[in-house]
């Protein structure tokens, strides 16, 4: 694929071309995301819990604030922020309310090292989402559908975050239903003639090229995760089945009496989906760590505490 506007970076044998805005290069992000690959994203709401999902061998870290059942969910304080970022030597990331360019700003500025715009918090701006192409980080967002995949990668998301349950009830079964959805789309994608790609394209809503692109590639260009309602390494290593590049983990995996040993048992399953021994491994004795899980349906991640 020619690039007319400027570098473009391989992936897959595929080529993503950069925006015209030459600062903030595209191509460059979707490249630092791409390190994100194969690992599970843990969300913390504390300094110690941040240090804990990186001993146990968390790809980054997302930081949010504890879950609240009245008010408005804001970006996290940029101190809290700033402290986790000067402890753990692993990217991190921190949410802004989706339409919120300001907050991002922030973000930006205090050194973060990916910013989700999230739905978890409160939106800001209910018909625009932000132009990622305005900043020099790569952006998280999520998406249940292709088209909604694809819009956002056209406004510069370098992270797709498939988005299962939101209510937190620790129920996977959305992120399943969404998951095999746009893996569903993107097959029948693949057996598409050009007259069909382009009547598809208005179908789901998406840019032609990167519909196009997509088609080529067989996937999505950008790294693809899941969220919501993983709590188990066997969830995890589902969603690797199902053709994800990783998982986000909420923090109510610290709610147990050895959350280390839950954590890292997700983390080997990401590592080790296919792999029926290590499942086994690393999915036994953690019944007991499973107690309340899901209960508080307050919280993000789907399955106690957050999820992107």
């Amino acid at each position: 694929m020619a690039a007319e506007d400027g570098a473009v970076t391989i992936y897959n044998s595929s080529a993503i071309t950069d925006a015209k805005n030459k600062q903030n290069p595209y191509s460059m992000k979707v490249g630092l995301a791409q390190m994100l690959r194969g690992g599970a994203i843990v969300e913390v709401n504390t300094l110690e819990q941040a240090k804990l999902a990186e001993e146990a061998g968390a790809c980054s870290v997302i930081v949010s604030d504890p879950p609240r059942t009245r008010g408005i969910s804001r970006m996290s304080d940029p101190s809290l922020i700033k402290d986790i970022k000067r402890a753990v030597s692993i990217p991190v990331v921190a949410r802004s309310r989706i339409g919120h360019f300001v907050e991002a700003q922030i973000l930006e500025s205090i050194g973060v090292d990916y910013i989700d715009e999230s739905e978890y918090l409160a939106t800001a701006d209910d018909e625009h989402f932000i132009n990622k192409h305005n900043f020099e980080i790569p952006f998280v967002c999520g998406a249940q559908t292709l088209g909604d995949a694809l819009r956002r990668v056209r406004e510069g998301a370098a992270v797709i975050r498939i988005q299962g349950d939101l209510s937190g009830s620790g129920n996977v079964s959305m992120t399943v239903k969404n998951v095999r959805c746009v893996m569903g789309q993107i097959r029948l994608l693949n057996n598409m003639d050009d007259d069909e790609v382009f009547a598809f394209s208005k179908t789901i809503q998406a840019p032609y090229d990167l519909v196009a692109q997509s088609k080529q590639m067989g996937r999505l260009p950008v790294v693809l995760f899941a969220a919501g309602g993983i709590v188990t390494p066997a969830d995890a290593a589902l969603m690797m089945q199902l053709g994800c590049d990783g998982v986000f983990i909420g923090s109510d995996v610290f709610n147990c009496s050895d959350p280390y040993k839950r954590v890292i048992g997700i983390v080997q399953a990401v590592r080790n989906y296919n792999d029926p021994h290590v499942l086994v491994e690393v999915s036994s004795g953690l019944s007991g760590l499973m107690a309340g899980l899901g209960e508080d349906r307050s919280e993000p991640f789907g399955g106690g505490h957050g999820g992107v």
